[in-house]
């Protein structure tokens, strides 16, 4: 993915997000009678700018899509002409600034719903929750859970797809205890208790690594079809056709073993055991280190396995379809699922259960958007629709600068009947660039790291 794509997917991902934000302050300010002097999106060299003859609005489109701003007519911010005074933003009601100001970040959680909404119409075949693969010495496999075992709730919450499944688990981040795991075991409803510890606190493992279950997956044979020039393997010897029987002595059932092994060996020195022509030959093969969109460094042996046709039994697919209303429900229930797990997350970090090393900036992002674009157009909504809701629930965090904390200031005037003292004002922009400055620094230090 080179440099230019990755930076055109971000701009097509942040720009709508942005100036949709923006237009939630403009259409609102507009219709609670507030004149608007300027709508704009982006920042650095302005690129396109014109201003509306009817409404005098200036409206102007920056190269840099990370932010943008609507500026309406305050006398904060300079002298107001005697008539205009009616049409000021400090002259309004409290209710009003409230919901000029909220109306940002709840359009982006709206156009959230909206995004989802599109992506849950299609009729969708997945896979079931069925339990394909039980992982040895695992906490699954301590407690007795059986492949084929179907997992209908997580902690109490009903989980009818693996998303759902996963959403219950990552509420459950940094905490040590249980999670109790319902399964439907051949018509039979039992329940399971998995112990968990600091869970994916330290750990760059998915959820369900820890645990011990996972879905069902094909078998995919461990037969090298392809190498790539330079690779780890090839320099090594390794050729098409050659069978990966073992690795350090642990048997490879299928290509999906290989894969688990190397990527979790990085610049480790590997013995592979292969059939070549019913012979067995041992190469030693160290797997190069290779970053991830996130940080996380990979083994990499550059081979490729032609997985032909897959089939899934079909007692491990299951085919989901939702009418327009059952979407918007399912959309709305994701955006809250989203939401929350932000917000759980949030305050995790604060408490020290969830590291600091976890917040990325806009180099993670752009990176992927890029992916998610080369991934299709469903994941890469489904990615705009994930960014939309952090948008929206980040600004209205109760941070001076922030939407948020704007909004705190409005509701205080509101049960007071008197605004905060400008005083109390400025101490609390100074504190809430502090926090925005050094969070956005430290963001865009572990993009740095990660690359």
């Amino acid at each position: 993915m080179n440099a230019l794509f990755m930076i055109a997917a971000a701009a097509l991902l942040l720009g709508p997000l942005i100036a949709i934000h923006e237009f939630g302050h403009y259409w609102v300010a507009r219709k609670l009678g507030v004149k608007v002097l300027v709508y704009s999106i982006g920042f650095g060299p302005t690129l396109l700018k014109w201003t509306s003859k009817k409404s005098g609005i200036k409206y102007q489109l920056s190269a840099l899509p990370l932010g943008g701003y609507v500026k309406m007519l305050d006398e904060r911010e300079g002298n107001v002409a005697e008539q205009d005074l009616p049409y000021a933003f400090n002259r309004q009601k409290p209710w009003k600034r409230i919901a000029i100001v909220a109306a940002g970040p709840l359009i982006n959680l709206i156009f959230a719903v909206l995004l989802f909404w599109i992506l849950f119409l299609p009729a969708q075949e997945q896979l079931n929750t069925k339990i394909g693969k039980i992982i040895p010495n695992s906490p699954a496999a301590a407690a007795q859970l059986h492949v084929g075992d179907k997992i209908i709730a997580v902690d109490g919450k009903e989980t009818t797809t693996w998303e759902k499944l996963n959403f219950a688990l990552i509420d459950r981040v940094g905490e040590t205890g249980t999670i109790n795991i319902d399964v439907d075991r051949a018509g039979s409803e039992q329940n399971f208790v998995l112990p968990i510890k600091d869970f994916l606190k330290n750990q760059n493992e998915s959820a369900l690594d820890v645990l011990g279950f996972l879905p069902y997956r094909p078998v995919i044979p461990a037969v090298v079809t392809e190498l790539t020039e330079d690779g780890a393997a090839i320099r090594q010897g390794m050729k098409v056709g050659d069978r990966i029987v073992a690795i350090d002595g642990q048997p490879m059932k299928d290509w999906f073993d290989v894969v688990e092994v190397v990527q979790r060996s990085p610049e480790k020195l590997l013995k592979i055991d292969v059939l070549r022509h019913e012979q067995l030959v041992h190469l030693q093969v160290m797997p190069q280190g290779k970053r991830d969109s996130m940080g996380q460094v990979n083994g990499v042996l550059g081979v490729k396995s032609d997985a032909g046709k897959i089939t899934i039994p079909d007692e491990y697919k299951q085919t989901i379809q939702y009418t327009p209303i059952q979407a918007f429900e399912m959309a709305l229930d994701k955006t809250g699922q989203i939401s929350s797990m932000i917000l759980n997350s949030i305050v995790k970090m604060v408490k020290g259960l969830i590291g600091l090393e976890n917040l990325s900036g806009p180099i993670t992002i752009a990176k992927v958007a890029g992916q998610s674009a080369e991934m299709g157009w469903e994941t890469f909504i489904s990615f705009m629709a994930l960014m939309s809701v952090s948008l929206g629930i980040l600004n209205l965090l109760p941070i001076p600068m922030l939407d948020g904390g704007h909004l705190v200031y409005y509701i205080i005037e509101a049960i007071r009947g008197k605004p905060v003292s400008e005083q109390i004002q400025m101490f609390g922009l100074k504190i809430g660039m502090v926090l925005l400055g050094s969070m956005m620094l430290l963001a865009l230090f572990n993009d740095f790291m990660r690359l």
